[in-house]
């Protein structure tokens, strides 16, 4: 029974991503490449569970025409004395959007090692699909919240060097 809760857990997260179900960002590998006139602003929303890290949106909010590709920035400073390793989850609201709300590139798809004392600067690539417009029960909304929340991963090991330097290949960088 215990194993069976266990593996729920990632097939329920799975389902979510794939439908959009509770708001769930699925991750794409292309956008539409149709942009619209409507326009929608993303607000960004960052928060921490048992890191000793700072963790912050470079801006509050950003204005995107519906279809085009967004850039958002975040910041992570890990505060301890010792590389830590954190995954993000994520989730957009209205829980209606979150079928609609697709990344390219986001740091919470892998776990993300941070040594000591480091902040590090990651990149999100990201576009809401033209049929949110379309959709009787989206196209009513024109502010969207992307929200993150970093916790301790749960395979976390000591990093190796490569993963501390190149931070699982997400696109960050030391700052």
């Amino acid at each position: 029974m215990a194993g069976a809760a266990y593996a729920s857990v990632p097939l329920y997260r799975a389902f979510c991503q794939a439908t959009g179900f509770a708001g769930a960002v699925s991750r794409a590998k292309a956008a539409p490449g149709v942009i619209l006139a409507k326009t929608v602003t993303v607000t960004f929303d960052t928060n921490v569970r048992n890191l000793p890290w700072t963790f912050a949106a470079e801006q509050r909010s950003q204005k995107l025409r519906i279809g085009d590709t967004g850039l958002a920035f975040f910041n992570v400073t890990n505060n301890s004395d010792t590389p830590l390793t954190g995954h993000a989850v994520y989730n957009v609201s209205p829980d209606q959007a979150g079928a609609y709300f697709h990344k390219l590139q986001c740091f919470c798809f892998t776990d993300q090692t941070i040594p000591a004392h480091t902040k590090v600067r990651f990149p999100v690539v990201y576009f809401v699909d033209p049929q949110f417009a379309r959709d009787n029960d989206t196209n009513v909304f024109s502010d969207l919240t992307l929200s993150y929340t970093f916790y301790p991963a749960v395979t976390a090991a000591q990093p190796s060097a490569k993963r501390a330097g190149a931070l699982g290949g997400s696109g960050a960088a030391r700052l």
